[in-house]
């Protein structure tokens, strides 16, 4: 099917040249004189791209552009321009047109500007079709059929194709992230960017400059200009996570932009204006931080338009199962491991601890398991001794407690003994290193990442 070109010029000379040009490449062709003929058209029979002129009778060029990014903002705009506008062509440019061509027309350039705006299109439609594909799969990831997941899943669809700013609370490990970005994946900005800040991991001293960016020479060490996070989410999303851990006093800048949308970067003077939809994320009770005066009221109820609530674990302990089903087949699949599967009891051992970490916990000891259980099978002896509970179970020796040759059983394989070993020859080791993870990795011969990552899969806590 071809694709559909209007072409929106008061001069007749213009329509019929840009008409034959175009239509020799083959592509369906409808022509307008004015804004509001255009607009009409525009509307009725919706088209892949636009050539405006910018002086019109009636509504002007960028009055019929704004109207058209209004209606549908992906549908490509190239502007004509006279020599004497090309001023005006600029300023379309940033009202978000694709591109503009100048009077006298060359009509090769017709013909390669078409061609790269519609490509353009086409690839933005993909990315945003790919989105919603990777949006889909992580709506999968909020797993569960509880009242509570439910209603969350619910409040999400209805919030994510507004504009409305979103406030999301919940401990630790519930996944608030994955909340923010389901909620901007399915929203009209999901093919622009969403920037992440962790507001708890910045210091102090650099936030301003991570936030708003900054000018050379601005500070020490400031060698070059450097966009902040703001900037960088501009006509996206800007996700502030942990923002109970802000200061004060970058609470009282943030909420001046949020009000505003506009800033100068550190060391500037130049005022910039974006548009950003803030989603906020904390794990605190602000309201009880208001109360002690370390969070600003105004602040709170800035963000607080759409406030959503992730439960904790332990509120929905049902859902345990379908998780832990949902985390093996995702990295059996993903990194080759063989299916694990829990008995019924070692399920219902794993359903009833509170798990203080909630879903990130979890996660974590499901992928735990499938790097050091040597079957495939895990019954209610296999767990680590925190599973439990009050009554002890006779069981093998494990991963996650000191051997004692007295009492436990030998691991089942050979597998599991050299696993057995190297998991308590680096807990020694790393005791010996004062919990120092670089001089462990410089003593053991390993680099540094992949010694913390089978840290992990050994549940060896660090300092770091």
């Amino acid at each position: 099917m071809a694709e559909k070109i209007l072409i929106v010029d008061d001069e007749d000379g213009i329509r019929f040249s840009l008409r034959g040009i175009l239509e020799d490449e083959e592509y369906e062709v409808q022509d307008a004189q004015n804004g509001e003929e255009g607009l009409q058209i525009f509307s009725s029979s919706p088209p892949d791209l636009v050539f405006l002129d910018i002086w019109l009778p009636g509504m002007d060029g960028l009055e019929v552009l704004d109207a058209m990014r209004k209606a549908s903002p992906d549908i490509p705009v190239v502007m004509i321009s006279g020599h004497g506008n090309i001023e005006t062509a600029v300023s379309a440019i940033k009202k978000g047109a694709f591109d503009f061509i100048e009077k006298p027309l060359s009509l090769e350039k017709v013909v390669i500007t078409a061609a790269k705006a519609l490509e353009f299109s086409k690839l933005r439609q993909e990315n945003i079709e790919l989105r919603a594909r990777i949006d889909t799969s992580q709506t999968r990831q909020l797993t569960g059929r509880t009242k509570s997941i439910e209603l969350l899943r619910g409040q999400i669809e209805r919030v994510a194709p507004t504009d409305a700013w979103v406030l999301i609370t919940g401990d630790n490990g519930t996944g608030k992230e994955i909340v923010a970005r389901m909620i901007h994946g399915h929203s009209r900005r999901a093919d622009k960017p969403m920037v992440a800040v962790n507001c708890a991991a910045i210091p102090e001293e650099l936030i301003e400059s991570e936030l708003f960016g900054h000018e050379k020479g601005a500070f020490t060490g400031a060698e070059s200009a450097s966009a902040g996070k703001f900037e960088l989410a501009d006509k996206g999303t800007l996700f502030l996570d942990e923002i109970g851990d802000m200061s004060l006093k970058t609470q009282a800048k943030i909420l001046r932009i949020l009000q505003e949308q506009r800033f100068e970067r550190v060391g500037g003077r130049k005022t910039l204006d974006v548009d950003v939809r803030v989603i906020a994320a904390t794990n605190k009770d602000l309201a009880e931080e208001i109360k002690q005066g370390t969070f600003r009221e105004d602040l709170y109820y800035r963000l607080k338009v759409f406030p959503l609530v992730v439960p904790p674990l332990r509120e929905r302990s049902e859902d345990i199962p379908l998780l832990i089903d949902e985390f093996v087949s995702s990295y059996a699949q993903e990194q080759g491991f063989k299916p694990l599967e829990f008995d019924r009891k070692a399920m219902a051992m794993l359903s009833a601890y509170p798990w203080p970490g909630n879903v990130r916990e979890l996660k974590n000891f499901v992928e735990r398991m499938l790097i050091m259980y040597a079957g495939t099978k895990v019954a209610a002896a296999d767990l680590p001794p925190e599973f439990y509970g009050p009554e002890p179970v006779a069981h093998q020796a494990s991963l996650f407690e000191p051997y004692n040759p007295k009492s436990d059983v030998l691991p089942s394989d050979l597998k599991a003994a050299r696993a057995l070993f190297e998991a308590r020859f680096l807990e020694a080791k790393l005791a010996e290193c004062g919990g120092n993870i670089s001089k462990l990795a410089e003593t053991v011969g390993m680099e540094r990442s992949s010694l913390y990552r089978k840290l992990k899969a050994y549940n060896i806590q660090t300092s770091e």
